[in-house]
C-alpha cells in the first residue's frame, strides 16, 4: 500500500503509517502537482492546507481513503469521494484537552489582568493596584455547549471551585449531572454567569448566538471567552460592550475573519486575543496525527472507521428514507423548547426493523445538526447518542393510514414534546405532520416560518404585510387548522431567513400564539 502526506504531521503519525505501508511526505503541492501524483496512492492524507478537490479525486484512481488530520472535512470534497467509493475520515477528538486547557489559560488571564501586567512590566511601569484582579474560586461558569470540549472545560472549572452551569438542549439532564453541571437556559445562563465560555459549532442558529440583545442580559462584571468558532460571537457588539464598559473583559481565540485584520476587538480594551491557538499544543498535534493514521490504516485493512464521515448510510433503494428521516429530526429539534430528554422515532408502514438502522442514524443527524460539528453516520450514531446521555425508543407499526410510509419524531423535552411525521413520495421528502396538524410541504424550499394561532380572517394578510417590510418572500403557504375558527397551523416557505425583529412583530398579532423558524438548509449528508 502507498500513502501520500500532503500536510505536514506529526512524526509519530508518519511512524505509524509506514510500519503498515510506503509513506511519501510531500507537503505544498499545488492542485496540478497532487493530481500529477495522487494516482498510484491507496491513501492521502492532509490537514487543512490542501484542498481536495472533485478534480484530484478524479486522478487518484487507487484511493480508497482520504484522511484529515483534525476536525473539520471543509477542505475535502466529501460528496466526489462518496461518488468514487472513498471514505473520507477525520479526527475529531485530539484536540480536546488542548482546547479545554487554552480556554482555562484565557481565563486566568483574563482574571488577572497577565496580559496588560506583561504589557506594562516592559515598559517599566510597575502598577499593582490598577492590576487588581479576582480569583476564579466560587465564581460561576457559564458552559455554552456541553460537548467534548464543553464537558473538560468544566472538569477543569470544577478544580477551580468554580460553579458550572451549561445551556445544551441536545444533552440529557443525567449527562450533565454526572459531571456536576446544572442545566439551564441560555437567558438565565447569561444572567448569572461571571465568565461565559462558548463551545458549540458555527450554524445558521449558531451564528451571532451572543450580540447585542444577550449582552442587555449579562451583568458588567461578566468575562466572555469563545475558543469555538469565529462567528457565534458578534464581535462588534463585544467590542462596544467593553468600550462602554457593560462588561469586564472578553478573550477571542477565534474570527468571523483570520487574521482578524478588521477586527473590532483589535482596539477594544480588556480584551485578549490569541490566534486560534485551541489546537496548538504538541500533544494535540501528536495526538491528532496518530488518530488519523489509525483511521487511514483500519480503512485500508477493509475494516470499519469510527470516524467515517461519509460512510454509506444504506442501499441506494434506502437513501432517500435516510434523507427524509434527517429532514425530520432537523425540523423537529428546530421546533422543540426545552432540555431534551427522549427521542421516539416511529416507523410504519413499509419502513420496517430490518431496515430501519441507517434511518434512525439520519434522525439523530438531523436532531444533533445545531450541535456538534462531528457528522453523524450509520457507524457512529449510537456512539454520538450515547456521549450526550440521549435515549432513543424505536416503535414498528406494518399499518400506516393514508401512506405507504411514515416516520415520526417525538421529542420530549422539559418543557413539553414536539413530534414530525415524514413520508417519501415517488422519491422526494414530504414533511406531512406537526404535532397535530396534518399539512403536505415540500423541505426543499428552504426556510420555514410556523405559526401556531386561532383560525380568522386578516392573519395571512397581516404576516405577509411583515414579511413584505422585511422584503422576504413567500414561495409557498400551507394551512392546516383542528376546526374552522379553532386551533390552526400555518407553514410559509420562505426564499430568506427570517430575522427576531421581524418574528417579534408577528407574535404580536393579535390570535397569534408562536411563530417558530425552522432553516433546513445545509442539512448533514
Amino acid at each position: 500500500m502507498r500513502i501520500l502526506v500532503a500536510d505536514p504531521i506529526a512524526d509519530e503519525g508518519v511512524a505509524r503509517l509506514r510500519k503498515c505501508a510506503t509513506v511519501d511526505v510531500k507537503a505544498k503541492l499545488s492542485t496540478e502537482e497532487l493530481c500529477d501524483e495522487i494516482a498510484s496512492y491507496d491513501a492521502l492524507v492532509v490537514r487543512s492546507q490542501t484542498r481536495v478537490t472533485a478534480q484530484i479525486i478524479e486522478h487518484g484512481r487507487s484511493l480508497r481513503v482520504i484522511g484529515r488530520a483534525g476536525v473539520g472535512v471543509d477542505n475535502i470534497d466529501v460528496e466526489a469521494a462518496t461518488r468514487r467509493g472513498i471514505v473520507v475520515v477525520n479526527a475529531p477528538a485530539g484536540n480536546t484537552v488542548s482546547a479545554a486547557e487554552h480556554t482555562m489559560a484565557l481565563m486566568l488571564t483574563l482574571a488577572r489582568n497577565v496580559t496588560l501586567a506583561d504589557t506594562e512590566m516592559r515598559k517599566g511601569v510597575w502598577a499593582r493596584n490598577r492590576l487588581m484582579g479576582s480569583e476564579l474560586r466560587h465564581k460561576t461558569l457559564g458552559i455554552v455547549g456541553l460537548g467534548q470540549i464543553g464537558t473538560q472545560v468544566a472538569v477543569r472549572a470544577q478544580a477551580f471551585e468554580m460553579h458550572t452551569i451549561a445551556f445544551d438542549p441536545y444533552i440529557s439532564a443525567e449527562y450533565a449531572r454526572s459531571y456536576k453541571v446544572t442545566i439551564v437556559t441560555l437567558d438565565e445562563l447569561l444572567s448569572r454567569a461571571d465568565y461565559v465560555s462558548l463551545h458549540v459549532p458555527l450554524t445558521p442558529a449558531t451564528r451571532n448566538l451572543i450580540g447585542t440583545p444577550e449582552l442587555e442580559i449579562v451583568k458588567p462584571t461578566v468575562r466572555i471567552i469563545n475558543c469555538a468558532r469565529g462567528g457565534v460571537v458578534d464581535e462588534a457588539a463585544v467590542a462596544a460592550a467593553l468600550e462602554e464598559g457593560r462588561i469586564a473583559g472578553a478573550a477571542f481565540d477565534v474570527f468571523g475573519e483570520e487574521p482578524p485584520v478588521d477586527s473590532p476587538l483589535l482596539t477594544a480594551p480588556r480584551c485578549v486575543l490569541t490566534p486560534h491557538l485551541g489546537a496548538s499544543t504538541v500533544e494535540a498535534q501528536t495526538n491528532v496525527s496518530v488518530d488519523i493514521a489509525d483511521q487511514v490504516l483500519t480503512v485500508l485493512d477493509g475494516q470499519i472507521s469510527k470516524y467515517a464521515v461519509n460512510v454509506p448510510h444504506a442501499s441506494p433503494e434506502l437513501l432517500p428514507y435516510v434523507h427524509m428521516s434527517t429532514v425530520v429530526g432537523s425540523f423537529a429539534s428546530q421546533l422543540m423548547e426545552g432540555q431534551i430528554r427522549k427521542v421516539t422515532v416511529h416507523y410504519a408502514g413499509e419502513l420496517q426493523q430490518d431496515t430501519c438502522e441507517p434511518l434512525k442514524a439520519g434522525v439523530i443527524a438531523g436532531i444533533l445538526q445545531q450541535a456538534t460539528e462531528e457528522r453523524v453516520n450509520l457507524v457512529n450514531a449510537e456512539l454520538v447518542a450515547l456521549q450526550r446521555g440521549l435515549k432513543i425508543v424505536e416503535e414498528f407499526d406494518p399499518e400506516c393510514v393514508n401512506y405507504s410510509n411514515l416516520l415520526t419524531v417525538t421529542l420530549e423535552t422539559d418543557k413539553g414534546s414536539t413530534s414530525v411525521s415524514g413520508t417519501v413520495r415517488e422519491g422526494e421528502t414530504r414533511i406531512v405532520r406537526v404535532n397535530r396538524f396534518w399539512m403536505d410541504i415540500s423541505p426543499t424550499e428552504g426556510h420555514f416560518l410556523l405559526c401556531d394561532h386561532i383560525d380568522g380572517p386578516g392573519l395571512v394578510g397581516a404576516i405577509g404585510t411583515v414579511l413584505g417590510q422585511a422584503s422576504i418572500n413567500i414561495s409557498s403557504m400551507h394551512l392546516s387548522r383542528l376546526a374552522p375558527r379553532g386551533e390552526a397551523l400555518f407553514v410559509m416557505a420562505l426564499d430568506e431567513p427570517l430575522g427576531d425583529s421581524q418574528r417579534n412583530v408577528i407574535l404580536a398579532i393579535p390570535n397569534i400564539h408562536s411563530a417558530r423558524t425552522v432553516s433546513l438548509i445545509d442539512l448533514p449528508s
